[in-house]
């Protein structure tokens, strides 16, 4: 009609340029990139942006890894743990045996030139794992599974399958506390294998160890092996403690310093084995001591008094 001169409205409603959409992004991103660098603004919205997206991120990773390891986890990582726990408890039920065999046979030799064969007390226990060692940088300590419910109490000797580790020293009912013979205030009585010498170690906190009261010109050298004499009535004889590393000898000193490294993992993870305290008799008392003396002894006395010669009387002399 030629009294219109206005044109059609368009068919699709239209917004502004592209153009001038991509630049308004750009711009505001850069923005918030600004301030968020400069002043940590976004970083709230950030870790709750993180918060929700983290576990969708782990679920739709999960079928992917499962599949993975499925096999793995049921056919070789079981079995594999199975047999690594039964060649360790087999190992330490060995080790109280197997850590004497040397002793045992220098000891046998001796003995059977002296034709003195005695029976020896057999070693028994209880496998224990090593939870993790004490935070005391001043002490070597380390805390095992086994308490209270399982019979150890303080004082039992700890082994590995190399040698003596320490010695229980506290117990709670789940757990208990060893002192390692590596500590300074840990003392083992030892005796060289190769000469049959007694002596007394020491811990010197550092993880060596210290054969003390030995004079210079002692019979000892590097490489003895020093395993446990016995006498303390705690430790029984024959379990290696440590082996000699270094030997100084001073004549201006009376005693030789030997410094030796023990021979068990005491500062090393894995399980260990609490041995049993060896019985000893307890003494009678006195009074019964006396009372149930034998009666040939009674008898023996009663016969030195009745064969005792009496003494004769001496005539009076005459006035």
């Amino acid at each position: 009609m030629p009294g219109i001169d206005h044109a059609p409205p368009p068919f699709f409603k239209r917004g502004p340029a592209p153009l001038a959409l991509l630049s308004f992004y750009v711009a505001a991103s850069v923005a918030l990139f600004v301030v968020d660098l400069k002043y940590h603004s976004v970083d709230f919205l950030r870790q709750g942006v993180a918060s929700v997206v983290d576990p969708l991120q782990r679920l739709a990773q999960t079928p992917g890894a499962a599949i993975e390891q499925f096999g793995d986890y049921f056919q070789g990582t079981y079995r594999l743990q199975q047999e690594n726990a039964r060649l360790k408890r087999s190992q330490l039920d060995t080790a109280p045996n197997l850590g004497r065999l040397a002793h045992l046979e220098a000891e046998n030799a001796r003995l059977r030139r002296l034709l003195d064969m005695k029976t020896r007390e057999k070693a028994n226990g209880k496998v224990a794992q090593i939870l993790y060692t004490t935070r005391d940088p001043f002490s070597r300590r380390i805390v095992i599974d086994k308490g209270l419910q399982a019979s150890v109490e303080a004082g039992q000797p700890v082994i590995d399958e190399a040698g003596v580790v320490g010695q229980v020293t506290r117990t709670s009912l789940l757990h208990s506390e060893v002192t390692l013979i590596t500590d300074k205030n840990q003392v083992v009585p030892v005796q060289v294998v190769r000469t049959g010498m007694r002596s007394v170690v020491y811990g010197l906190g550092d993880g060596r160890l210290e054969l003390r009261y030995l004079p210079a010109n002692a019979d000892i050298k590097e490489g003895d092996v020093l395993v446990t004499s016995g006498l303390d009535a705690i430790f029984l004889p024959g379990f290696p403690v440590a082996r000699v590393g270094k030997v100084e000898r001073d004549s201006a000193y009376s005693f030789a310093r030997i410094f030796c490294d023990p021979v068990s993992g005491v500062e090393n993870f894995g399980e260990v084995f609490v041995l049993n305290v060896p019985t000893r008799p307890a003494p009678l008392p006195a009074e019964l001591t006396k009372s149930t003396q034998p009666a040939e002894a009674k008898g023996n006395e009663a016969e030195k008094t009745e064969t005792r010669p009496k003494k004769k009387n001496k005539p009076a002399r005459k006035p």
